[in-house]
Formats: C-alpha cells, structure tokens, sequence
C-alpha cells in the first residue's frame, strides 16, 4: 500500500462510515449509475458498500485488491467532479452518483 493511494482515497471519501451506509439506504442511491446485468446493482452502489469496509479496515490491514479498488475510486471521483453541471447540484443524479463513491460534493 503506497502512502500516496491512501492519502488520495482518503482525501476522496469526504463521507464517514455512518454517513455512507444512511446514503445507500436511500432510494436517490438505488437509482442512480450503471446497473450491473447480474445483480441489479449499480456499480457505485457496490463500491459505496465496499467503501465502507475499507474505512473500518486499518491501514496495515489493506491487501493489493483493496488498494486497486481505492485507486478505482480516486479516479472516479476525480474525473466525475470535472464534469460538474452549472447551477445548483443539490439534488441531481451527479451528485447522488458521487455520493455512492462516498464523495458528497456539497460536503465542506
């Protein structure tokens, strides 16, 4: 595990633990992203649960998968954000998106 992977996906996720699995409660996450033909799940949606167990993972604990997964979701979260629409992003299929990579950019 690269320090610098680490510090990215940290500084990614702006969403705690709690904050994440409240989110993908909610009907807003299910229906936003690209839905898997097998399960029926979003592709967000399953890294927003896998998220979750890397934030309760300790560093030392982190295996090559999960530093793969962690540089899957810099990258999404780095190039969603570049595609912001104008106006008010409050309650948009942009945003609900980044929230299931567990970044919510309303977030200070």
């Amino acid at each position: 595990m690269t320090a610098d992977t680490y510090e990215e996906f940290r500084d990614a996720v702006n969403m705690t633990p709690a904050e994440l699995e409240k989110w993908l409660k909610t009907d807003e996450s299910h229906d936003v992203g690209q839905k898997s033909s097998s399960s029926g799940e979003s592709v967000g949606h399953d890294s927003g649960r896998k998220i979750i167990k890397l934030l309760h993972t300790k560093r030392g604990d982190l295996k090559d998968a999960d530093e793969a997964h962690m540089k899957k979701v810099v990258s999404y979260v780095h190039r969603h954000l570049a595609q912001r629409p104008t106006g008010d992003v409050t309650d948009t299929k942009w945003r609900y998106s980044l929230m299931n990579w567990g970044h919510d950019p309303l977030k200070k």
